[in-house]
């Protein structure tokens, strides 16, 4: 029998068996249990670079906000209390669309804008994104309300949360929004998402 792929190096096949996740993920492919999907890559312009990972701890990073004469919402400051901070320093290409833009919907939830993020080639924030956002835009045009594509943290009293980094009322805010997956949001509201790496 012909080996019809015989071009194709050990490596490249392997990289491809990792893609599906290994063994267990060729098998399941294999069941029809997983679906290949082909993402589609939009381009959304290069919105801001940041610095993740500046701070020792979650207390500098405050401190650091509140010196600079930013604004934390009750609400911010909880879920702030609760992120991980990147090790080292690195820098982070931010992007920005309303969620029109990403989802083609009028209105639509956090469930939905995560996965327009993704299938169109960009990644959510680390949760440093939003007070490392607000710490690093000081010119925020004022009236710009930011939502952080991210992961949700729970707060103190178990409600989920993501970060809005805003400009309102004369002040910078590092506030915090609706985090549930099923939580939606009208079509002019606007994230902030990173490339993927």
């Amino acid at each position: 029998m012909q080996n019809k792929y015989k071009d194709i190096s050990f490596g490249t096949a392997e990289a491809v068996f990792n893609k599906l996740g290994g063994k267990e993920g060729i098998e399941k492919f294999l069941r029809d249990e997983t679906k290949v999907v082909e993402v589609e890559v939009t381009e959304f312009p290069e919105f801001m670079t940041i610095k993740i990972g500046t701070h020792d701890s979650v207390d500098e990073l405050r401190q650091s906000l509140k010196d600079k004469g930013n604004r934390i919402s009750s609400y911010g400051n909880d879920i702030l209390g609760k992120i991980a901070l990147a090790e080292t320093e690195t820098e982070v290409t931010l992007h920005s669309a309303t969620v029109k833009e990403l989802t083609g919907k009028d209105v639509a939830s956090n469930r939905e804008i995560n996965e327009a993020i993704r299938s169109k080639g960009y990644d959510l924030c680390p949760a440093e994104v939003g007070p490392q956002l607000r710490l690093q835009y000081s010119d925020q045009p004022s009236g710009e309300y930011l939502r952080v594509a991210m992961e949700p943290i729970a707060d103190s009293d178990g409600d989920l949360f993501i970060f809005d980094v805003n400009h309102a009322y004369d002040d910078r805010w590092l506030d915090s929004d609706g985090g549930h997956p099923d939580d939606r949001w009208n079509g002019g509201y606007r994230f902030v998402f990173v490339s993927r790496k």
